[in-house]
């Protein structure tokens, strides 16, 4: 979390207000909620405003207005996905399988935090992302732009520019894939203000994916790699989408952050 804040350091008095109104309104992590809005608001009034907002249920990060994504603070707005931090692994294993890309692809970008971290990571690097959704688009163009980046509206592979064709290196999708009948089973949060394009991944969560499983080869370089996250249960039919495209597939798994991602490389 960032260690400046916009305000006077709080009086414990009005911090433990804060902490009091968030733990009885659900927040298992009020106290760092508490910091974290103290640290964002600019006035005693807009702290309680944002404290008002968290209680009604509105995501933590679209209170304050930022998530913090592998160090990096990323701007969110209402009605955008919420960089999880679990994705953090989708960033690592990209890195860790491309580290002299010098193309980028952030499909599905929601807020672009996955293509501003690999960006970040990699230095000078051709970034392009794209995502359906208009509020995406319009709050992924501040974070993207800030690490020299594009992004782009549409349906998928139809948003990017036809000259990325085989030049991809990385090709990081965070596709949707919660099964449909599951979206109900999600915290609240996510439910009541996540767009279900972000979240709907049909029947079995995984109609999106196979989709970019079936363009993605079009569009890697030789060599280059599509990432995707996953449940464990839809690991074996994610691989099998991958294989059945050409790709060599893998999965990788982080028991930290209880995260799966299936790799697809292009012979």
């Amino acid at each position: 979390m960032p260690s400046v804040s916009a305000v006077p350091p709080s009086t414990p008095s009005s911090r433990d207000a804060v902490v009091a109104a968030l733990r009885a309104a659900g927040c298992v992590f009020a106290e760092d909620e508490a910091e974290m809005i103290l640290a964002t608001a600019r006035t005693p009034a807009e702290a309680a405003a944002m404290v008002e907002r968290r209680v009604a249920g509105l995501p933590l990060e679209v209170v304050v207005g930022w998530a913090e994504f592998r160090g990096l603070r990323i701007a969110v707005a209402p009605g955008v996905f919420v960089p999880r931090r679990r994705t953090e692994f989708l960033v690592e294993q990209a890195l860790e399988r491309a580290p002299g890309t010098a193309v980028v692809v952030d499909l599905c970008c929601g807020s672009g935090a996955v293509g501003a971290a690999l960006a970040v990571a990699l230095g000078r690097v051709e970034l392009h992302a794209a995502d359906i959704d208009p509020a995406a688009v319009r709050c992924a163009r501040g974070n993207v732009a800030a690490v020299g980046g594009q992004v782009h509206q549409g349906d998928l592979f139809e948003a990017l520019p036809g000259a990325l064709r085989g030049r991809v290196g990385i090709l990081a999708a965070n596709v949707p894939y919660v099964p449909s009948d599951e979206i109900g089973l999600l915290p609240q949060e996510a439910r009541d203000h996540e767009p279900l394009v972000a979240l709907d991944g049909g029947a079995d969560g995984l109609d999106v994916l196979r989709r970019v499983a079936a363009e993605a080869p079009r569009w890697l370089a030789p060599g280059g790699c599509v990432l995707v996250e996953t449940s464990r249960h839809q690991v074996p039919t994610a691989v099998a989408a991958f294989e059945r495209n050409g790709l060599t597939a893998r999965s990788a798994v982080s028991r930290e952050w209880s995260a799966h991602v299936v790799i697809g490389v292009r012979p």
